[in-house]
């Protein structure tokens, strides 16, 4: 019971790593409010943990992210932990065959979310005495492949800024770290991929040192260390979950 009565928000909670994390959370003790741009997914989601609630959210949108908080504080009068794991990608092809509209719907989710969740999740842990953000980034943003390069960029951006606002707010007790997962077990897969086949597959996991994908678990397991107080020194960190791809 890691997280016993600590409150926290997850973005995208309702399928991929986001759910992994929810599941993984809800054992710990956590008492969650989970978003979600899907929010039938999200009830019911929510609906199997001992102490949760369910709001659809676009992280993009400054207005969305007021009543992420807003949420949380009307349940459960604090937010300890903001997981910010919504994230999209572009088709996995040339870089100059992804338009401006895709380019800016991957900056927006990835990069404006973490924007917006600081403009609302600061000030409410400034009031408390302190919290933490844990980002999932990507190793796409330390090692990017050929294919993604915006979204590459997008991932690099998250680590640049979550490094940077971990350095800021430290002196307020406000940790902020991140995670870099491998391609992993996800809805997004195909995306990354450009085509989820078992030769696609073979490929990717060829460049896995340990020679599997990550899974939700994996990523869950990063983020309950790096949410708990057992990490209460570490703050600034980019945690590669990659089976060595970064070594």
């Amino acid at each position: 019971m890691r997280l016993a009565n600590k409150v926290a928000i997850v973005t995208g909670g309702a399928q991929g790593f986001g759910l992994g994390i929810v599941e993984r959370f809800a054992a710990e003790g956590a008492r969650l409010l989970i978003a979600d741009l899907k929010a039938d997914a999200a009830i019911a989601v929510a609906a199997k943990c001992p102490d949760a609630h369910a709001v659809a959210a676009d992280v993009s949108r400054s207005a969305d992210w007021a009543h992420i908080v807003r949420s949380a504080l009307d349940a459960y009068g604090r937010i300890d932990i903001v997981v910010n794991n919504a994230g999209t990608s572009h088709r996995n092809r040339s870089l100059l065959e992804v338009d401006e509209a895709e380019f800016d719907r991957v900056y927006a989710v990835n990069v404006k979310s973490i924007f917006h969740s600081a403009q609302h999740c600061v000030p409410v842990f400034r009031r408390q005495g302190g919290g933490c953000f844990v980002q999932i980034a990507s190793t796409a943003g330390v090692r990017p492949r050929p294919g993604l390069t915006w979204y590459n960029g997008s991932k690099g951006a998250v680590i640049v800024t979550s490094r940077s606002m971990a350095v800021e707010l430290a002196p307020e007790n406000i940790r902020v770290n991140c995670i870099n997962p491998v391609a992993g077990e996800t809805p997004l897969l195909a995306t990354f991929m450009g085509e989820d086949t078992p030769e696609r597959r073979a490929q990717f996991r060829a460049t896995i040192p340990l020679g599997r994908l990550s899974t939700p678990q994996d990523i869950a397991n990063a983020a309950l260390f790096l949410a708990s107080d057992e990490a209460s020194m570490i703050t600034g960190a980019c945690l590669e979950v990659d089976g060595g791809r970064c070594v």
